[in-house]
């Protein structure tokens, strides 16, 4: 028969005796059961632990097995430290801190030596100001284990005591160990209590801290930039800015890069959380202009749009009595929609979407002003592409901006166990703007090698989004090497290595799947073969190429329904529809079709120049070698040729 769910089986040690092996009533109160094991007096044991404490709360946890022991009573504990604390004797004065600071870790015994007032002891021991070295260490320690519990409300200490744990602080030659307390004090003063905030604040200043950074204990940096972050955190917002100018003068950013992030030390994981928690509240500043709706009727507002049309195309505003109304109007629409604008009339309106709101015009205007040559190739590469082909600037720098404020979340808290800061946004004092800059750059490229239209816009901001993320993921150290990490996640890599992801995934490569993928292969060519061949018997109308590059004439060219012949012939001008195989009065047997020429290597690009439009066109080049020559332009075609005949005649340029 099973034994009773009440009763646990556990082995119990106390001091100065044997362990013993016995049945443990959970009915009973642990008092008793206490009382039943120890014949001593019960206020000197009244403690049970198993790895930590036991107590009447918890005690369901033991189980079956348990190594118990039984100890001096916490209160019994609390008493005795709470007297030898207070010895006339240094060495055992500092003994008793040492057994307290350990003592105070556990909640059961804080809360003990609590009641015993134990706390405004130590405090009044620190603001006496006669301990010193592991004296005061250690009495600090205690302290910070006994307020870690959250018992005792931090609004309840003396600005007496706060200028005592300040003046650790601001002192250039301290122990390391009251420093490292000191500071771990304030930083959960400040966190802790608004009102504490603002007394500590007037205590500390930021280029009192900065020499604490200066040095080569990383536990030391690690709490110094603690205290910044909370004392960024706790700032009213009208004091964060004013604060953000002052860690730029003091050199802030680049004290932490040189002395920290490029430190031979390895970055420990605190130490990656407070840089992280720095990078967020950063990079928060920002919240406030990508929250900023555009006003459409402020002047200054709109002067920043003037100034990207000048930068971009090297005008200036003409005086109002210069010119009609109508013909200003119309140039500045043209210029507008030159910039990619989505409101040509009024572009000052695509800044009222919120977010990015006004953060996406800063960004346009520092590119413009700081990267100038990149800004204007952008701009003027897209304006002279057809309209359905052109990256528009305007909105493609919008919807980035917003992404990048997704990707960085900024306007968000900073997480409690997050470590995944960037080395490379501590490398710039304007990070986040030189991040678009690089960023829009990319856009533009990837717009171009995915050869979009307008109708691809979300596709292709998908597509930089994971170049992006990809990239940050390696963590470059330098805005420069994320720029060159991007460089190699091209579009083509990525498609590369979706694939190469989808096909390492488990499911992809499961005994079910590759014996399917098997079985149905041979179907699948087989349609796409017939597919190929509709397309060709349906037939394509193609621009006609003269040695002056003029499309002006056509023609047009089908396989017969038996796939045997190509008959093609001239067009006066593009049909609607398609042509009958009847008008079409010159034909090529697919059997006299004697070798096929592809890309570059087509007789056809090699009379052609090197202009960039004809490596575009070499791409999708094929030559036939038989005793007539044709030119066509479609993409399918070479698709679909190569498929049904293993050599043509067909040049294909876009």
């Amino acid at each position: 028969m099973p034994p009773p769910a009440d009763i646990v089986k556990v082995a119990i040690e106390w001091p100065g005796a044997f362990p013993k092996l016995m049945e443990i009533d959970q009915k009973k109160p642990l008092s008793a059961i206490i009382k039943e094991v120890s014949e001593n007096d019960l206020h000197m044991y009244t403690h049970v632990v198993v790895y930590h404490g036991i107590r009447q709360q918890n005690r369901n946890d033991i189980k079956n097995g348990s190594i118990l022991r039984l100890t001096t009573s916490p209160y019994q504990t609390a008493v005795q430290l709470h007297e030898r604390i207070q010895s006339s004797s240094m060495d055992a004065k500092l003994e008793a801190l040492k057994d307290l600071a350990n003592a105070s870790r556990d909640i059961t015994f804080a809360q003990e030596f609590i009641n015993l007032d134990g706390i405004s002891l130590l405090t009044q021991m620190v603001e006496s100001g006669t301990d010193f070295g592991d004296l005061l260490s250690f009495t600090l320690t205690a302290f910070v284990e006994l307020m870690d519990h959250g018992i005792v409300s931090w609004d309840t200490f003396s600005v007496a005591f706060i200028k005592k744990i300040a003046g650790y602080v601001n002192k250039s030659a301290m122990d390391i160990a009251v420093l490292q307390r000191s500071l771990a004090i304030l930083e959960s003063m400040v966190l802790n209590s608004q009102d504490l905030y603002h007394k500590v604040a007037q205590e500390i200043t930021i280029g009192q801290l900065i020499p604490h950074l200066q040095g080569t204990d990383q536990d030391i940096q690690t709490y110094t930039i603690a205290v910044i972050n909370a004392l960024f955190l706790k700032a009213p917002e009208e004091k964060r800015q004013d604060m953000a100018h002052i860690l730029a003068q003091k050199q802030l950013r680049s004290i932490i890069l040189s002395n920290v992030i490029r430190s031979p030390t390895p970055i420990n994981d605190e130490m990656a959380h407070q840089l992280y928690v720095l990078q967020v509240l950063t990079f928060n500043l920002l919240e406030d202009r990508m929250m900023t709706k555009m006003d459409p009727q402020d002047q200054a507002q709109r002067d920043i749009i003037f100034e990207l049309r000048r930068i971009a195309f090297d005008v200036e505003c003409e005086p109002n009595n210069g010119g009609s109304t109508e013909k200003r109007k119309s140039m500045y629409t043209r210029d507008y929609k030159k910039l990619g604008f989505i409101n040509h009339v009024n572009p000052a309106v695509d800044f009222t979407q919120i977010p990015p709101g006004m953060l996406a015009l800063d960004n346009m205007l520092y590119l413009a002003r700081h990267h100038q040559d990149a800004y204007i190739r952008i701009v003027l590469e897209n304006s002279s592409r057809e309209d359905k082909h052109e990256c528009p600037f305007g909105r493609s720098s919008i919807e980035l901006t917003k992404m990048l404020c997704e990707i960085l979340k900024v306007g968000e808290l900073p997480s409690e166990n997050c470590h995944d800061f960037h080395p490379m946004f501590f490398t710039h004092d304007r990070s986040f703007e030189e991040f678009f800059c690089i960023c829009i750059q990319l856009l533009n490229k990837t717009w171009k090698e995915m050869r979009a239209t307008s109708e691809d816009f979300n596709k292709v901001m998908q597509v930089v989004r994971e170049q992006i993320m990809r990239a940050l993921t390696l963590k470059p150290n330098s805005l420069d090497q994320f720029k060159s990490r991007l460089q190699n996640l091209s579009y083509t890599e990525i498609l590369k290595i979706r694939q190469s992801e989808r096909m390492n995934q488990e499911d992809f490569q499961s005994r079910p799947i590759l014996e399917l993928r098997e079985k149905i292969q041979p179907e699948i060519m087989e349609l796409i073969k017939q597919q190929r061949l509709n397309r060709l018997c349906e037939g394509t109308c193609f621009r006609k190429i003269s040695s002056r590059r003029r499309q002006d004439k056509f023609w047009y060219c089908r396989l017969s329904p038996n796939h045997k012949v190509l008959h093609y012939g001239d067009l006066e001008e593009s049909p609607q529809g398609e042509v009958p195989h009847d008008s079409l009065q010159d034909k090529l047997p697919v059997a006299d079709i004697k070798a096929v020429i592809t890309g570059k290597d087509c007789p056809h690009m090699k009379e052609k120049g090197a202009l960039k439009q004809n490596k575009v066109c070499a791409r999708m080049c094929l030559s036939v070698c038989v005793c007539v020559c044709v030119c066509v332009c479609l993409d399918t075609w070479v698709e679909s040729m190569i498929f049904h005949v293993k050599v043509c005649s067909i040049m294909l340029v876009m």
